[in-house]
């Protein structure tokens, strides 16, 4: 694997299709109806149906244009097949001891898959990138929002692995 920019897990290009699908099957044909009956009640010009309408199609057709783009240009990678569990790369799930001493715990995804408040950082972020290639014991210097800041790598895990 030596091209991470565009890598997600199957569970998220999943979660990406699903969304794409929502929006095309289910709540795009919902609006356009509700466009259709609005345009037909006359003067468009007051009509909030109408107006929000148009508005929404506009946002629902960007975000549909985006996935599709995205999902033909991501690079689906199952963490739980990765053989080399002593480095941390995609998908690997990092323990790791900030100089406070406080220990965090950390699962490297794509930037699609980015959800800090369940502890899912971009590896494009400081702390991920800074986080590639590293086996436990190894002690390195991060750029975070508070300044540099050292941090030692304890565990290295993937799913389904030892």
């Amino acid at each position: 694997m030596s091209n991470f920019t565009d890598c997600i897990t199957p569970t998220g290009f999943q979660r990406l299709k699903a969304e794409l699908s929502e929006l095309w099957d289910n709540e795009r044909p919902e609006v356009v109806r509700t466009v259709h009956w609005a345009a037909g009640n006359g003067d468009r010009s007051e009509n909030g149906d109408y107006i929000y309408g148009k508005k929404r199609l506009r946002q629902i057709d960007s975000r549909v244009r985006y996935l599709r783009k995205r999902l033909g240009n991501l690079n689906v990678v199952d963490p739980s097949q990765q053989e080399n569990h002593d480095q941390v790369f995609f998908g690997a799930t990092v323990k790791f001891e900030r100089e406070s001493g406080e220990a965090q715990t950390v699962t490297i995804v794509g930037k699609d898959e980015t959800e800090p408040g369940l502890g899912h950082i971009s590896m494009d972020s400081p702390i991920g990138a800074a986080l590639m290639t590293k086996t436990v014991g190894a002690v390195l210097m991060v750029q975070t929002p508070g300044g540099e800041e050292e941090i030692v790598v304890i565990e290295i895990s993937y799913p389904g692995g030892p």
